[in-house]
């Protein structure tokens, strides 16, 4: 069974094309067909105006079509399409939603920094890790930050905070911000030892590149200091020469970086696991979920 998912982001639309392999005697296995990256960059629109500008919504609409062609050469049965944190906060996100379904028949919806946390956890990876420590999931995004922590295998709590790479860039995230999230967290965390982390988005999975770690093995905190303080160094453009980054990476590094560390400090982790997830992968869990029960959105189905 082929499964499409499509996060359109404050940084990047991303479009996941999945087949799963179920013979119903052990986990469905997922098998990554493509992934496709545009950087749409909407953040730097909506966290300065507040609306989303007829160039990237054309944009917008252009990449929806591009994925909607993939999606029909791989012959993918079912999709699910949702936009997080910039198309939350555009007033216009209303207008480009319909947009799209008019031009493309995809319809997108807008979920929740909630529902962007609880998706995210839909990877299960912390299900399948031991139980003598707990779990906190950092997914870092251009537009918010979603935390979702475990202890003894159970949930115990997922939160948004409206903190991201590119309201970093654009100077709209306030000390009141930070203060409120280390607060949650020292309290939501108070008194549990032996947590690890692990972290999502694609910064985190750029440094672990860098690092040239080996698979399965994680980042520590020292290190992903040592790295801001290198990367600081360097003006943009000697970042993107000198460690080989696109633009839409260079300048959101040194920002999500700053998150993940103060997470970390904040939660008293030493060490973070990077699998290469993300909220499409997520998204395809959930929507082969829903194709198992038979609990189909009709969004759901693609073309």
């Amino acid at each position: 069974m082929k499964l499409a998912a499509i996060d359109i982001g404050s940084n990047a639309a991303r479009l996941l094309i999945t087949e799963v392999v179920d013979n119903g005697k052990a986990q469905p296995q997922f098998n990554k067909l493509n992934l496709v990256r545009v950087p749409l960059r909407l953040g730097f629109d909506v966290f300065e105006s507040g609306d989303i500008s007829k160039y990237k919504i054309n944009k917008v609409v252009e990449t929806i079509k591009a994925y909607k062609h993939l999606i029909s050469i791989y012959e993918v049965k079912y999709l699910k399409a949702c936009a997080t944190s910039a198309m939350r906060d555009a007033r216009n996100a209303q207008d480009i939603i319909r947009k799209v379904k008019m031009e493309t028949g995809i319809e997108i919806k807008v979920i929740s920094g909630d529902e962007e946390a609880s998706f995210i956890y839909e990877n299960h990876i912390a299900e399948n890790l031991d139980k003598d420590h707990s779990y906190l999931y950092i997914d870092v995004g251009g537009g918010s930050t979603e935390l979702t922590f475990f202890n003894e295998g159970k949930l115990v709590f997922k939160e948004s905070f409206n903190i991201g790479t590119i309201r970093l860039l654009k100077n709209q995230v306030e000390e009141k911000h930070w203060i409120e999230m280390k607060d949650f967290l020292k309290l939501s965390t108070k008194g549990q030892s032996d947590i690890i982390a692990i972290g999502s988005g694609g910064n985190i999975n750029k440094v672990f590149s860098l690092s040239k770690r080996k698979e399965g093995k994680p980042l520590t905190l020292e290190l992903l200091r040592d790295y801001h303080k290198e990367l600081s160094s360097f003006s943009l453009e000697d970042r993107m020469k000198n460690y080989k980054l696109r633009e839409d990476r260079a300048d959101v590094i040194l920002p999500a970086l700053q998150i993940y560390i103060n997470v970390m400090r904040w939660t008293n982790v030493e060490e973070i696991y990077v699998p290469k997830i993300g909220l499409a992968d997520g998204l395809v869990h959930m929507l082969y979920d829903e194709v198992k029960t038979k609990k189909l959105d009709p969004s759901s189905f693609a073309l």
